[in-house]
């Protein structure tokens, strides 16, 4: 993977009668959202699941995103977490390994949300050493 960097805020793209279906144009392309898979290494903080939770809270308002409902569940023994924030636009999901410092986000929105804007708040709250982002543009080609 390779670290993304953006630019440009998106346009919402297509209206069908009253509704705006949320699909957005960057850069020439048309597509439903943006896709990160955010991998941090020598990660901390990866068993505080306070922590996560307002991590993903400053995400979601730093992306202009919607929180539905968030959801945290801790793994013993080794306090690894797993959890997901509902979005309107879509979801940030996260897995991690404490004991290998590894944290493994999806960050995926759509609409004029702004989901590289999660990757520094990101690599911040856990104090990441290195950071690899992967981006793919959901429903890109869909008519």
């Amino acid at each position: 993977m390779s670290v993304v960097e953006f630019k440009k805020k998106p346009e919402l793209a297509h209206q069908t009668g009253d509704e705006l279906d949320h699909f957005i144009t960057r850069d020439g392309k048309t597509f439903a959202g943006t896709h990160l898979i955010i991998d941090l290494h020598d990660a901390e903080r990866l068993t505080d699941k306070d922590h996560m939770e307002a991590t993903f809270r400053a995400c979601i308002e730093a992306c202009g995103a919607t929180l539905l409902h968030i959801h945290i569940h801790t793994f013993l023994p080794s306090g690894g977490l797993s959890g997901v924030a509902v979005l309107a636009e879509s979801h940030i999901s996260v897995h991690t390994w404490p004991e290998r410092g590894y944290a493994a986000f999806d960050v995926f929105m759509c609409g004029d949300a702004q989901p590289q804007k999660a990757v520094e708040i990101l690599r911040h709250a856990f104090k990441a050493d290195r950071v690899e982002v992967g981006e793919h543009l959901r429903g890109e080609g869909v008519e």
